[in-house]
């Protein structure tokens, strides 16, 4: 069982991408390949610039990357309540190939922040749009206070109850 995971965030110590990486390995059995949004980099999507350039073979490569998984586990960043510049990009890019970028892949869909709502606001937003653009979604988890809940020097959640959470989800996904 192939799964692909990423968090939404371009940040080379992205919280979000040390969640999907830790929930993706609760899977048994799984391959597990977590994917960088630094790898997808393109310029920002206009009209103008797919005129000129055509389809950009980064999103074509991000959306050949999902077509491999059998499950996506995706954590989501908070920008300012929303998605992040770098993940609303790929994304952009992406739907101009195939408007289901996820390709009705199971999804895991997450979210992480240092704040205590854990980036519910953009959980929110992903969880409705989602399903618009081939989004399976079969659970959602939220991950409040990510200093406080995570332990980095191990890779995985600290906070047993939240923890024991997140492994139910994937024991019953």
């Amino acid at each position: 069982m192939k799964i692909i995971a990423f968090g939404a965030s371009p940040s080379k110590n992205s919280i979000n991408k040390k969640l999907a990486t830790y929930a993706a390995h609760l899977f048994e059995n799984g391959e597990v390949e977590v994917l960088d949004l630094n790898d997808f980099q393109m310029p920002i999507y206009s009209v103008d610039i797919e005129k000129e350039t055509g389809h950009h073979a980064l999103a074509q490569a991000f959306l050949d990357k999902i077509a491999t998984a059998d499950i996506l586990v995706v954590s989501m960043a908070e920008n300012n309540g929303n998605y992040s510049v770098a993940f609303k990009n790929v994304f952009d890019w992406c739907t101009r190939i195939n408007a289901k970028v996820f390709q009705e892949k199971p999804m895991l869909l997450m979210a992480t922040s240092t704040g205590a709502k854990g980036a519910a606001s953009v959980l929110g937003i992903a969880k409705n749009a989602f399903p618009f653009y081939g989004g399976n979604i079969k659970e959602t988890f939220s991950l409040p206070s990510f200093d406080a809940n995570f332990d980095i020097v191990n890779g995985k959640i600290s906070n047993s109850e939240l923890d024991n959470q997140l492994k139910e989800l994937v024991k019953n996904f």
